[in-house]
């Protein structure tokens, strides 16, 4: 396996789940920032995938200015995710991060969220998290994978694992939301779960 992959993100959050769920690689994980790489990047693109791209080999080029021998052949992961709400037109989409300002807490996004829903029945909140992962090889060649989980979108936060807008994601299949279940049983059924199992995958394929 190759020595290192670096993920284009600074969240904490976000990197705990990943080094967690690819832990059975056997392979040095950093952030971005861990890597010496700051950067305001835009995200311009029109769909989840095109974002992670944007991020991915954005990165990987500022990865490669370094010319530091330590990321020879590094992998260059980035995703881009968020929340799709039926009844909102799609809405917050891929402007999940960025609703209402990107300094907005999640929890005053949410409650906006859930308020904008108010009067919308249960069975037409439904609603999805949504994970694009792209991957830029040292080779140059770029591959994208993505997942789903389907849920509807609660009356209340409820729970405080998970970060975001888990709390009010409610998963019908477990019977509560995503900020009620535990860090095993969210990687195992996440957005970003499915997307970076499917990404191990192409790993697998393309590193010795």
């Amino acid at each position: 396996m190759a020595a290192k992959i670096v993920f284009a993100t600074g969240n904490a959050g976000k990197m705990r789940e990943i080094r967690e769920i690819l832990k059975d690689m056997d392979m040095e994980i950093l952030s971005m920032k861990e890597a010496g790489v700051n950067a305001d990047i835009a995200e311009d693109g029109a769909t989840f995938a095109e974002n992670a791209v944007i991020k991915a080999e954005t990165v990987a080029r500022l990865l490669a200015a370094k010319g530091d021998v330590a990321y020879e052949g590094a992998i260059v992961l980035a995703d881009d995710s968020g929340l799709v709400i039926d009844a909102l037109n799609g809405e917050p989409g891929i402007y999940s991060a960025r609703y209402m300002g990107g300094d907005t807490p999640y929890s005053a996004k949410s409650a906006d969220l859930v308020k904008r829903l108010t009067g919308v029945p249960d069975e037409k909140r439904t609603a999805r998290f949504v994970c694009a992962i792209a991957a830029v090889f040292a080779t140059g060649e770029t591959v994208t994978t993505q997942g789903v989980i389907e849920g509807r979108i609660g009356c209340e936060e409820k729970g405080d694992n998970g970060f975001g807008y888990d709390p009010i994601f409610y998963v019908p299949e477990c019977g509560c939301t995503a900020a009620q279940l535990t860090e095993e049983e969210k990687n195992r059924i996440s957005h970003r779960g499915k997307a970076l199992e499917a990404m191990k995958e192409e790993l697998r394929k393309r590193i010795p």
